[in-house]
């Protein structure tokens, strides 16, 4: 070990090749450490915000498939509550109509959420996708109570209160075999 060290710092090139290679190692694991530090930062904020907009994203889809005909005010202002966009401004502007046909059909929907997922999440824009598998309860006014089981698919936006649905409907379906466009 004397004999190297007598030999590096006999020699000044070697010398600081030697400090330059020590220091290249530090740098690199360094960096190393801050670049998986980096990935790793936004991943936990990523995660609670997917898991946010499930959580909204199945109430508001529960929100839309549940309504009272003795409640349909209370029952349509939650579907307010629960949009933001065209939606809401469609729902606004025919809530009065809305109501009176709920009150004249009498019919009781309730809903419960099976399953969902974030099939998109867009951070920087504020838009997220959500498919949500929901059982829908209807007791019409005559007749025995039924259930239908559906899958339905909600855009939602970031607002100033939060996710809000901008739209609501039906998975597109797959072209069937004996369609013309299938391959």
């Amino acid at each position: 070990m004397k004999a190297a060290v007598r030999r590096i710092s006999g020699d000044p090139v070697l010398a600081v090749a030697v400090a330059l290679a020590i220091l290249a190692a530090a740098f690199a694991a360094w960096s190393g450490w801050a670049w998986h530090s980096a990935a790793q930062a936004g991943a936990p904020a990523l995660a609670q915000t997917r898991d946010q907009v499930l959580q909204t994203g199945e109430q508001e889809v529960q929100n839309f498939n549940t309504l009272d005909y003795h409640q349909a005010s209370a029952g349509l202002n939650l579907w307010l509550d629960s949009s933001t966009g065209a939606l809401h401004s469609q729902l606004s502007q025919n809530l009065k109509q809305e109501v009176s046909l709920v009150q004249a059909k009498q019919t009781i929907t309730s809903a419960k959420v099976l399953d969902g997922a974030v099939t998109q999440l867009d951070t920087s824009a504020g838009t997220a996708t959500v498919m949500v598998a929901v059982d829908v309860t209807v007791t019409p006014a005559k007749g025995s109570p039924f259930t239908e089981r559906e899958a339905e698919v909600g855009q939602l936006t970031r607002t100033s209160s939060g996710w809000l649905l901008s739209s609501l409907g039906y998975p597109a379906q797959a072209p069937s075999a004996s369609s013309p466009s299938a391959p």
